[in-house]
């Protein structure tokens, strides 16, 4: 099966960005309605957030997230499969590369921190090219186990590296920052039961990582969040780097609710291209529930 889904997506990569993306929009609006779980969860999380602000503009968005979902999910051929000098020319601006220059002015660790909004792989891709030494990415093993060799093998290209979300990976995560390297960390997975505190989330509460804090409390580390915006027209992506927003104390409620503030801030710019079919409030097995917490 692996070797099936490895032809598959290099097939995918290399069609013209623009051809990609059209058939990405099929596909979501395929599953738009054809899974009814696919589109109630988008539907009941836009509702949540409340950012559409009328019911005309919530119709209207839930459509463009299902497409702008199918156009990231083909995405991610390009990402696995292309060379990182393709990757580099998709991206046709970046705004705040200053702040990276001046983390790595002071020799400090990065932690670059993206939601899963946008194309986040690929500007994952774009930033490792542009740095001069490895950047770690953490992830979470697929639901398919025979996609996890394509991913991994598609991000540990180039000065790629990536670390599993396990206490194995984050001691490989602190040793890379404390080398004065960089990492990638998506702060809007569920964690496990004892990796997480809850805090609001566009006024629900979330059960989220307090992973990041962690990290961020090393000394001569500094945290920056990047979008990979997708721009109209398969016209490629415009990437988006800028400090973080609030200061982490070490309480682990307080620690988390600047977590989401910060996601929120980001989706709040793009909310078409917010993975909004993910199921941003379950219960973890063995977690509290919000009232017991």
């Amino acid at each position: 099966m692996t070797r099936i889904a490895r032809l598959i997506l290099q097939t995918l990569a290399a069609l013209p960005l623009p051809a990609l993306h059209r058939l990405g929009a099929l596909l979501g609006k395929i599953l738009y309605y054809l899974s009814p779980r696919f589109r109630e969860r988008i539907r009941e999380n836009l509702k949540t957030s409340q950012i559409a602000g009328s019911y005309q503009l919530y119709e209207s968005l839930v459509k463009l997230c299902a497409a702008e979902t199918g156009k990231g999910a083909l995405e991610l051929a390009i990402a696995w499969c292309r060379e990182p000098d393709y990757i580099t020319s998709l991206v046709r601006g970046c705004d705040g590369w200053e702040h990276v220059e001046a983390a790595l002015a002071e020799g400090k660790g990065l932690i670059f921190v993206t939601p899963h909004l946008g194309s986040y792989d690929i500007a994952g891709r774009y930033i490792s090219a542009r740095l001069p030494f490895p950047l770690t990415a953490m992830y979470r093993p697929p639901k398919l186990a025979w996609l996890e060799p394509i991913m991994n093998e598609g991000r540990a290209r180039g000065k790629g590296r990536t670390a599993p979300a396990t206490g194995a990976g984050v001691r490989q995560l602190m040793k890379a920052l404390k080398s004065g390297e960089a990492t990638i960390i998506l702060p809007d997975q569920v964690p496990g039961s004892g990796e997480g505190a809850w805090a609001p989330f566009f006024g629900k509460p979330a059960f989220t990582m307090t992973l990041l804090a962690r990290l961020a409390q090393m000394n001569g580390v500094a945290v920056l969040w990047f979008t990979g915006e997708r721009l109209a027209g398969g016209a490629g992506f415009h990437i988006h780097i800028s400090p973080q927003q609030g200061e982490f104390s070490g309480e682990r409620e307080a620690d988390a609710a600047v977590v989401n503030a910060n996601v929120e801030r980001l989706i709040q710019r793009w909310p078409q291209q917010y993975l909004w079919s993910y199921n941003r409030y379950k219960t973890p097995s063995g977690a509290p529930s919000p009232d017991q917490a």
